[in-house]
Order: C-alpha cells, then structure tokens, then sequence
C-alpha cells in the first residue's frame, strides 16, 4: 500500500525563529515543506518571496513543494527553480496557457503542479491530468491560514480519485486547508496522496509529534 505524504505548510511557522522551526521539520516524519506564495493580487493576502525561499533552501532538508498564488506564475519558473523547488505548483485560475506553463517547469526540472480553487471543478483537468505530477485542491478558500475545512472537498478528491485511476495514472493529489486528524483521515480515506497541514501542525504543543500523527494515519 503507497503511503500518504505530509507537507507542513511554512506559512504557519514563528518567522522570528524560522531556523527552529525548519529544524523541527528536518528532524520530524514529514516528507515535504509547503511554501505558498501570495502577491495579493491573485489572493487577498501578501506573504514572502524568492529570498525567504532561498533562505529556507540553505536550512531545509526536505524537497520544496511551492505553491505560488499569484497572477502570471509563468513568468517565475526560472525564480522558482533558482530558489531550490521540486514541486511547482501554478492554479488553473491564474494560467490562460496552462499546458503550456506546465511543461515549461518540466523543462526546467521541476515537478509540474496545478492547484485548483474550491470552486473549481476537477472535471475542468480531464485535457491535462496525464501531464501533471500533482494536483492541489484547496479545501478552504486561499490566502489565509486557520481557516475552517470545506466538507465538499471529501467528494471533490473522491471525483478526482477517480479520474486519476479510470486512466491508470500515477498523479499525486494534494489537499490544503482545514487538515487535521479527523479531516486527514477522511480525505486518505477518499483516496488523497499529500496532506499539507499549516496551524495544527506549527500551533501544536509537539509540533513533531503532530506529524507523526499525521503520517500514521
């Protein structure tokens, strides 16, 4: 049986101890660190750039999954794969010419990721699915974290599942947003790959025992 994926999201961490907090997530279960980029255009909401990335690169042992919620993705891939990134992920919303934007961060060596808006339709991917290493969908609306878990996200990620496996594909699917125990477990449940986890993780007494919880689910 293929084991899930746990990405602490670094939008969660203390930034005034950032290097501890990195730390922890070196020593900890999970598998990945979530990096989500705003620009407050694309998302109501700022948070940090290529240097915070690069920065993290020096510290992080684990691979990079960035998430850029931003208007023209397209136009950062070289930025992106610069700062140290494995997966890139771009939302279907921001991309006019998406198959497009895809392989060019193949191209560039990365993994190609497309995010997907809770008011997106996973249907909306039938054309590209088989290229893409990994879809996100955003189980709370996104820009902010501490937000509360849309419930519609189970049957979204079961559709999706589906999809993925009426192909024989090999796509990860990825869920943001409201992850905690219960909902983790439902969404694994529903057939998800990766569970990006930002406040239950960072705002938990033991943050690295927390993702060993979630890694055991």
């Amino acid at each position: 049986m293929k084991r899930h994926l746990i990405a602490p999201s670094l939008l969660s961490a203390d930034f005034l101890h950032l290097e501890r907090d990195i730390e922890m997530i070196n020593s900890s279960d999970a598998d990945w660190l979530h990096l989500d980029i705003m620009d407050g255009v694309f998302v109501p909401n700022i948070s940090f750039g290529f240097p915070v990335i690069e920065a993290v690169k020096q510290l992080c042992v684990k691979p990079l999954d960035v998430h850029l919620m931003i208007v023209e993705p397209q136009k950062f891939i070289s930025e992106v794969v610069s700062a140290g990134a494995y997966m890139m992920n771009v939302h279907y919303e921001a991309c006019t010419h998406l198959h497009r934007t895809v392989n060019a961060i193949k191209d560039a060596g990365m993994k190609a990721a497309v995010t997907l808006n809770p008011h997106t339709p996973v249907e909306l991917l039938t054309d590209i699915i088989a290229e893409v290493d990994m879809v996100l969908l955003m189980s709370v609306n996104p820009g902010f974290g501490a937000q509360k878990f849309i419930p519609h996200s189970i049957d979204k990620t079961m559709r999706l599942r589906r999809i993925i496996d009426e192909r024989g594909l090999d796509t990860l699917i990825e869920i943001d947003g409201g992850v905690n125990l219960e909902t983790g477990k439902a969404l694994l449940e529903a057939g998800a790959d990766v569970l990006v986890a930002g406040n239950f993780v960072f705002k938990a007494t033991n943050p690295r025992q927390t993702v060993t919880d979630l890694k055991s689910l």
